[in-house]
């Protein structure tokens, strides 16, 4: 009788595709403890419960997986909340949602915590500082999108142009989040939520209720 076989139940090699999403999880795990550049094909592995080998079997070049790792948390931040929204209705609903989208979970958000790892290592990695500005690009063009269907509908009275004010979402949500990941002591979630949607309310002539 084939090994494998005994229970009448088989258990198959780990597709290659399954293998490199544990790959990109532990690639994740191994740059929040171990910093953007700092990380080693050692550690990955470590985390991974596999040789070192094993996993140059499936990424030749370290840099290849720490940036689809990057891409794997950057996701979140712009398709995710694009599909999110796209459910909504009311501008001013969007608005409050995509904010709050854009948040940490908490201060152990390993997305988050990624995102400032790579905010760090842009200034010396021209492939991190591409991917940070497309990330910042595409958010922007979301909310500038959300503004104009608001402005439209006679939802919102801006103060300012579409891109100003987006701009701003976007480096209010940056920069709470990283006080969040800081753990800063007297700064959560609900309080960075309400002072960016304080600062909406100001340019959008909305109440915004959250």
């Amino acid at each position: 009788m084939r090994r494998g076989y005994c229970s009448g139940v088989t258990t198959p090699r780990k597709r290659r595709a399954d293998r490199r999403g544990d790959l990109i999880e532990a690639a994740r795990r191994a740059m929040v403890r171990h910093g953007t550049d700092g990380v080693q094909i050692k550690q990955v592995a470590a985390e991974a419960g596999l040789t070192s080998g094993a996993v140059l079997y499936h990424y030749s070049d370290l840099q290849d997986l720490l940036i689809d790792a990057h891409h794997a948390g950057m996701e979140r931040f712009y398709e995710l909340r694009v599909k999110r929204i796209a459910e909504v209705a009311d501008p001013a609903e969007k608005l409050v949602v995509t904010v709050r989208s854009g948040l940490p979970d908490g201060p152990d958000d390993t997305d988050v915590r990624l995102l400032c790892e790579l905010g760090g290592a842009a200034g010396r990695n021209r492939v991190y500082a591409a991917l940070l500005t497309t990330l910042y690009d595409r958010q922007v063009s979301m909310y500038q999108t959300i503004l104009e269907q608001g402005t439209a509908q006679g939802v919102f009275t801006l103060t300012g142009t579409t891109l100003a004010i987006a701009r701003n979402l976007v480096a209010l949500e940056d920069a709470y989040g990283y006080r969040i990941v800081a753990r800063h002591p007297t700064l959560g979630v609900a309080e960075a939520e309400e002072l960016i949607l304080d600062y909406a309310r100001g340019v959008t002539g909305h109440q915004l209720t959250a």
